[in-house]
């Protein structure tokens, strides 16, 4: 009996939630593991990471350049400027071509030419060219594809059959987006800084043409390509019923993200702390992308069927939930900017974050959703090419704040205001039906 009781403290309690918490991470993180086990698909994550690293990369390391050499951060905006407008014609069409000709044999030429530009523009910008040789030469990098748009395709076509794989799939490919948007203006920054104010230029175009080569070279992952119309002109994706107001959403959002970083440049800067700029719109993405992992673990919505975005359905009812909480949200920072803490408004846009990449997610799902197989690269970037048309005029529209309100603080009202134009979007035109059936996309 001595030994009995002696020996039952060692043996008992101690196995059994030893053996459950790993049990526990492991039923938590299976979603993931699941689409990661299909072979290939860590391959070409891999490889369009670091082709999509440098978006994050160019623009920050452009304005440093021009403005480093040049005195004049107007032109460098101008320069950025017209090479988001180029990147905004030019990206839907060669994502029309990477549908039609297949993802490798467009996107390696595609990304030469624009490495090419960020080239031409570097030694340009190096032996004092002309203004409009700038221009120019950044205009020519509006080729470069829509690297995660790609990777959402591969997604897509592997997942076809299976809505909660692909959920799970566009919420790590949304966390992948938040993460390399908050890594590359860093080292970017970095590179300008501590090397040379071309370094950062250079840096990020060999990642560019590397990670697109290794990405090409995945072939067996690569989405068929779309068969050519049988008669006339292909249709385009902006005349699906229910494309278009998804479209304005995304607009909106991208003025968010656009007038939320002038914004916070300009508080710090009042503040006398501009390097802490840097930290506390790192915060804001981290937020983001922690949420967009965590979405990924939830059971995905029901997609709307083709043509009926306005016939709600889960995937419609969470998008407007999503939508409602980022405006809901991003009131925090205005409230906290109002204290003057900086402490206060580093948790604000840590939480305000949080909304953002689920209603990207969801948004990207119901993109899917309503465009045909054979044209996702051109819906995706349809709405790419929305986000960076809000991010640009949000970037306008904060700085006017700024300058015009009084103090940064208040014109945390623009990407509050940004923010409650998705739900009510949303929401106007959510329940609305197309009259007749939208017709097949050729």
């Amino acid at each position: 009996m001595i030994l009995f009781l002696a020996a039952r403290p060692v043996t008992a309690p101690p196995v059994r939630p030893a053996s459950r918490r790993p049990r526990l991470r492991s039923r938590a993180f299976a979603p993931y593991r699941r689409i990661f086990a299909v072979p290939g698909t860590r391959a070409f994550t891999a490889a369009n990471l670091l082709a999509r690293l440098p978006m994050g990369m160019l623009s920050v390391s452009a304005v440093l350049m021009i403005a480093g050499s040049r005195g004049s951060y107007a032109l460098a905006g101008a320069v950025t400027a017209t090479g988001l407008a180029a990147t905004a014609l030019v990206g839907p069409w060669t994502a029309r071509m990477v549908d039609r000709h297949g993802q490798a044999r467009i996107a390696v030429p595609a990304t030469a030419l624009a490495v090419l530009g960020s080239l031409s523009l570097l030694l340009c910008v190096r032996h004092g060219a002309s203004d409009w040789a700038l221009f120019a030469s950044y205009a020519a990098t509006a080729t470069t594809p829509n690297t995660g748009g790609m990777s959402r395709a591969r997604w897509a076509h592997l997942f076809r059959d299976d809505p909660a794989a692909r959920h799970t799939a566009n919420s790590f490919e949304q966390a992948a987006d938040e993460l390399c948007f908050m890594l590359g203006p860093v080292l970017a920054t970095l590179l300008c800084t501590i090397l040379f104010p071309e370094a950062g230029t250079a840096v990020a175009a060999a990642l560019l043409l590397t990670g697109v080569l290794l990405f090409a070279a995945q072939r067996r992952s690569e989405p068929p390509v779309a068969p050519a119309p049988a008669t006339g002109r292909p249709r385009s994706p902006l005349r699906l019923p229910g494309l278009p107001p998804l479209l304005v959403t995304f607009l909106a959002t991208g003025a968010v993200f656009g007038s939320l970083e002038v914004v916070t440049l300009a508080f710090a800067d009042g503040h006398g702390i501009r390097t802490a700029a840097g930290g506390l719109l790192a915060l804001q993405a981290a937020g983001s992308c922690a949420a967009g992992l965590l979405y990924g673990l939830l059971r995905p919505p029901t997609g709307a069927p083709p043509g009926s975005f306005g016939a709600w359905g889960t995937a419609g009812r969470r998008f407007l939930g999503c939508t409602a909480a980022m405006a809901a949200l991003m009131l925090l920072p205005l409230l906290a900017a109002a204290t003057g803490s900086l402490a206060a408004l580093a948790v604000a846009l840590l939480l305000a974050g949080m909304a953002t990449a689920p209603t990207m997610v969801t948004g990207m799902g119901l993109v899917q959703s309503l465009t045909p197989p054979g044209r996702l690269n051109e819906g995706m970037t349809l709405a790419v090419t929305a986000l960076l048309g809000g991010i640009a005029a949000g970037s306008a529209g904060g700085g006017w704040a700024v300058d015009h309100l009084a103090g940064a603080g208040a014109a945390y009202g623009v990407p509050a205001a940004a923010a409650a134009l998705a739900p009510a979007v949303t929401l106007l035109t959510a329940r609305r039906r197309p009259s007749r059936p939208a017709a097949p996309v050729s």
